[in-house]
């Protein structure tokens, strides 16, 4: 299977080039505080000084400056590369949080079935049915929460998706002969799950993990741009943008690069999602 969607994968250079831009966006923004040290001579909150020795206020682009300073003379290039930290943190540790949960509820709901499956079934039905934005803009509100506590609350209303997903998977797979063959031969429920249901929704886990990185870093963009997400002084995109949409007229520089990224990442993990969802399908003989 692993090797079949392989050969669909190098076929596709869509895929692979979003994967190519994804990979250098990660490497980049991990490399933020050697590049800010180094090459930018800046960090995050320093407040840049022009050769006159004033502050650097909404200067434009220009030598010094490559994507000009803010209203505090804040460099904003160095700003969005630690921005892209906190960012892309969120994105991928709130898929994880949804596989690990929504991934061992699916398994469990669908291999037992009964009581087991009413329950994660109700417990999906109402997360589904809660505004998630209003709950999440309230919480912020009440909570004032730090990066970590606002990663585990969108993780929260992340994983009710992937345990559906894998919940119908298992349901179609633990009644197939191999699997019953192991339960005559003593095999124990654990073995069964771990060793003959998983691999059959790698796939799926895969494909689930893209767009939950995705919705995850919209979603912080969302609650940033409202203003109850990452909280100053740490910058996120998505607060970033929040903070120079005031300034449009007076500083467009400071709103295209944040938003630029944000449909930039977005993007290429949307596009490596459905590239998996392709090359996995045995449906599907030829990547788009």
């Amino acid at each position: 299977m692993y090797t079949r969607a392989w050969h669909k994968l190098r076929g596709d250079p869509v895929t692979i080039g979003a994967f190519v831009v994804l990979s250098l966006i990660v490497v980049i923004t991990l490399l933020a505080p050697l590049i800010a040290e180094h090459i930018l001579r800046a960090t995050p909150e320093q407040m840049m000084r022009t050769p006159d020795g004033r502050f650097a206020l909404l200067k434009p682009p220009g030598p010094g400056y490559p994507l000009g300073t803010d209203d505090l003379g804040r460099d904003a290039l160095t700003r969005l590369l630690y921005a892209g930290q906190i960012s892309l943190f969120i994105g991928f540790m709130v898929a994880l949080i949804s596989l690990v949960v929504g991934t061992g509820a699916g398994m469990l709901a669908g291999y037992f079935g009964g009581w087991i499956d009413d329950v994660v079934n109700a417990l999906v039905q109402f997360i589904f049915n809660v505004p998630f934005l209003f709950v999440l803009i309230f919480l912020s509100v009440i909570l004032r929460p730090d990066v970590i506590l606002l990663t585990l609350i969108i993780g929260f209303f992340g994983w009710p998706g992937t345990a559906r997903q894998v919940r119908g998977v298992v349901m179609s797979v633990k009644n197939l002969e191999y699997v019953l063959a192991a339960r005559v031969l003593g095999a124990s429920d654990g073995r069964i799950m771990v060793r003959h249901i998983l691999p059959n929704v790698v796939n799926i886990i895969l494909v689930v993990a893209g767009f939950d990185v995705a919705g995850a870093i919209l979603g912080e963009s969302a609650l940033s741009f409202l203003g109850f997400g990452v909280q100053v002084p740490l910058a996120s995109w998505g607060n970033m943008l929040s903070g120079s949409q005031d300034m449009f007229r007076r500083a467009p520089w400071l709103v295209y690069p944040p938003g630029f990224m944000i449909f930039l990442t977005v993007l290429c993990v949307v596009l490596i999602a459905d590239g998996l969802r392709d090359a996995f399908d045995p449906r599907v003989t030829r990547v788009k």
